[in-house]
Order: C-alpha cells, then structure tokens, then sequence
C-alpha cells in the first residue's frame, strides 16, 4: 500500500492554512490542472468533521468521481478525510499543521490502495504513485501561494 508524505512551510498562520486546506472553492482553485469540481455534499465553503463532497474531475485523461468524507478533526491542528466511493480500492488523507515561528509547517500523508489486485500494484510502480505525488505537491504549491498572498 503506497504511502506519500509531503511536507510544505507556508508563511501564513496556522489557522489561515486549516481552513484554506479544507475550503471547497480552494481546493478547485487548487487543481485547475484536473479541473475538479465539486457536484454533491459540500461544494461551497469551508468542510467540518462528518462532511462529505463529491468531486468530479480529469484525472489520467479520464472523467472521474470520487466522494471523501471527514472523519476526524482537531483545530487548527490535522483533519482527515477517507475515500467513501470512488476509483481507488480506499485511501486515507491525513492534512497536519504545525506552527513555526514564522508560519505553519503542513503536512499530508496520504494512503492508499489501488484497484484491481496485481494490476493496480503494477499501475502504482509505473505510474500511479508518481501521478499521485505530483497532485499532492502540485495542490500544497497552489494553496502556499494562495495562503500568502
């Protein structure tokens, strides 16, 4: 089961970083390369603990959905959101902040399991792996800049 940890520092406080991490229209904002969007649940503002949305988005050049829900969360410290319905056979998303002297450090880790057996631990050692890296790093780019503007 793959497992990819990231780690950013934002220049911002450690609340203005929890809830852009968990805001909706951020997180669209975020990943205009997929062209998420938000079709049910939360599609608009901030996500609490027991919300759910889903997304709708490009990924791999295919048209997919994908509904997470909150399951814990500790403000303005971590939140976690798991895989309801959707493409991976499950995946948890662990989002972590830690403040800093200047900012906030955020942390993801994010978890999971592919589909179809033997084929989708082939597609990870591929491609899959590398593809999900690159969301996650290329989103917590998107939300620094966002959260320090």
């Amino acid at each position: 089961m793959p497992v990819i940890r990231h780690e950013i520092f934002i220049n911002a406080p450690i609340h203005v970083c929890f809830d852009l991490a968990r805001n909706v229209d951020v997180h669209t904002e975020t990943t205009g390369k997929t062209k998420e969007r938000a079709i049910d649940g939360v599609t608009k503002g901030v996500m609490e603990e027991g919300g759910s949305v889903t997304w709708e988005a490009i990924h791999l050049g295919i048209k997919q959905t994908l509904t997470a829900k909150i399951i814990e969360m500790k403000k303005p410290y971590h939140f976690t959101d798991v895989m309801i319905k959707g493409a991976f056979h499950s995946f948890t998303h662990v989002h972590e902040f830690i403040e800093s002297r200047t900012g906030t450090i955020m942390k993801d880790t994010f978890t999971y399991q592919s589909p179809l057996g033997v084929l989708g631990v082939i597609a990870d050692k591929v491609f899959l792996e590398k593809y999900m890296r690159n969301f996650i790093v290329s989103r917590a780019i998107e939300l620094k800049k966002i959260a320090e503007k």
